[in-house]
């Protein structure tokens, strides 16, 4: 990392908060996809390139309604007009969200006097506001910050400290696919039955199981209904994390209707972990936080992922 570009506080309308089988926040693919689109409009001239991002989430509000005041929840959509027959059209549910996220994105490459910050920054929030995130329309990016990390360790661990603190309030998405691992073997040792799918609901499933008071063995006695709680603690949630392939890799042009003519196609199915919402700073390493793409087209992998290393729950400090 050359540098370090921070978008604060941007605002985005109508985004898509529904990520395969997961809703509530878009998917980490569509960050990433946004600093795609971005690094690839970047003049050619200053030779630089945008990798990965962290997102820190300020504030959401996801458009859905109780119909009945409980229950769950709908998604408020949109009234599509009707066909020459007079009926509704079909349509895919499309769940939508107001959200305040920052960016911290990564920038490869040197900065000369042809691309001063100052300058660069405006270019860089000039491009931003013409590309969708998430599906959504930027309406507003509170500041954009090109910063040069020290290269001193104890000065670049002082920066990182600054900077985290600055995100505040807000949470940051990290990755947890091992303690998603590490439960799918314990389900896999107390059930043979036991699924990946089985211990990755237990992360978004909410539970309660009957018990009967201590002694009782009596059919008839009520039974207790306690709340069960998720496989570890924190602020855990279900996310899909990339794609898997489950067809060939057939070359360019080959398959028709495909939305990219001179780009190799395959078809791919969503995969889901575990992520977890922090606050920056209970992290002292900026890049744990930043996201970056992991493709082998060999055996079909395309992932996001990033280099969180939770540290032991007790271990946290104010």
């Amino acid at each position: 990392m050359d540098a370090l570009l921070i978008l604060r506080n941007i605002k985005v309308e109508n985004a898509n908060t529904i990520a395969g089988l997961t809703w509530g926040f878009p998917a980490i693919s569509n960050f990433l996809g946004f600093v795609h689109a971005l690094s690839r409009k970047l003049p050619a001239e200053l030779k630089l390139k945008l990798d990965g991002c962290g997102v820190i989430s300020h504030n959401r509000q996801i458009l859905s309604h109780q119909p009945r005041g409980w229950g769950d929840h709908v998604f408020a959509l949109t009234r599509n007009p009707l066909t020459k027959e007079e009926k509704s059209p079909a349509f895919n549910e499309e769940g939508r969200m107001h959200m305040t996220v920052s960016l911290l994105i990564p920038i490869a490459g040197i900065l000369d006097d042809s691309s001063e910050p100052k300058m660069l920054g405006q270019v860089i929030e000039q491009l931003a506001l013409s590309l969708r995130l998430a599906g959504g329309t930027i309406i507003n990016i509170g500041a954009v910050e090109i910063l040069e990390p020290p290269e001193d360790y104890e000065e670049l661990q002082l920066f990182y400290r600054k900077q985290l603190r600055k995100l505040l309030p807000g949470f940051a998405l990290v990755q947890c696919s091992d303690l998603l691992a590490e439960h799918t073997g314990r389900c896999v040792t107390q059930d043979s039955h036991a699924e990946p799918l089985d211990a990755w609901l237990d992360f978004s499933a909410i539970k309660f199981q009957a018990e009967l008071p201590d002694g009782v063995v009596d059919e008839q006695t009520p039974a207790e209904w306690r709340y069960v709680p998720k496989p570890d603690c924190g602020w855990l949630v279900p996310m899909a994390t990339g794609y898997r392939g489950i067809s060939d890799l057939y070359e360019s042009g080959q398959v028709a209707r495909s939305r990219d003519s001179t780009t190799p196609f395959r078809f791919v199915e969503s995969v889901y972990s575990v992520g977890e919402w922090i606050s920056p700073h209970r992290t002292t390493d900026l890049k744990q936080l930043i996201w970056c793409y992991h493709s082998e087209p060999e055996t079909g992998w395309y992932m996001c992922r990033n280099s969180y290393q939770p540290k032991p729950k007790a271990s946290y400090a104010v």
